[in-house]
C-alpha cells in the first residue's frame, strides 16, 4: 500500500519552480551599453505564464552582499552553486526581494519562500529569476 501512495504523489506532485526553471534556455548577445556580449533568457510559455503570479520557492540561502532586504536562494547549497562555477546556469540560483527586514540566515540554511515571480530580461544588476514581496515561510 505505501508503494502505490509513493507512486500516487509522485505522479501527482507539481514540479518545483527550480524544475520549471530548468527549462530557461540562454543566447548570447551583444550589449552596447556594457560593450560585451550577455546571456540573453528565453522563456517558454509555462515560464511566461507564472509572471507576476504568487509562487513558492525553496532554496538554500547564499550569502552574498546585497542592498535592502533582498538575499539570493539557490537549488544547490553554496558549495555547488551558480556563482562557484560548478556548471550549473542562471536558473538555478533566485533573488528574493523582502517586505521587511528578515532574521539572519545561517550560509545554506533550507528557506522556503512565497512571493511574486518576475523575469527579469535585461537588468544586469538583479538576477533572471527574482521572488518580490516576498515572506518567509516556516515549514
Amino acid at each position: 500500500m505505501y508503494l502505490v501512495i509513493s507512486i500516487l504523489l509522485a505522479v501527482v506532485r507539481p514540479p518545483s519552480g527550480w524544475e520549471i526553471f530548468e527549462d530557461t534556455r540562454f543566447k548570447w548577445q551583444y550589449d552596447e551599453d556594457l560593450g560585451l556580449e550577455v546571456e540573453i533568457p528565453i522563456f517558454n510559455k509555462e515560464i511566461e505564464a507564472l509572471d507576476g503570479k504568487e509562487i513558492t520557492l525553496t532554496g538554500h540561502y547564499l550569502p552574498l552582499d546585497l542592498v535592502g532586504n533582498s538575499i539570493i536562494i539557490s537549488k544547490l547549497p553554496y558549495a555547488s552553486c551558480f556563482f562557484c562555477g560548478s556548471g550549473v546556469g542562471q536558473e538555478s540560483v533566485a533573488e528574493v526581494e523582502f517586505l521587511s527586514v528578515q532574521r539572519p540566515f545561517r550560509t545554506d540554511e533550507l528557506i522556503t519562500v512565497e512571493g511574486k515571480l518576475k523575469l527579469n530580461v535585461d537588468d544586469y544588476e538583479h538576477l533572471v529569476f527574482m521572488i518580490t514581496n516576498a515572506k518567509v515561510i516556516e515549514l
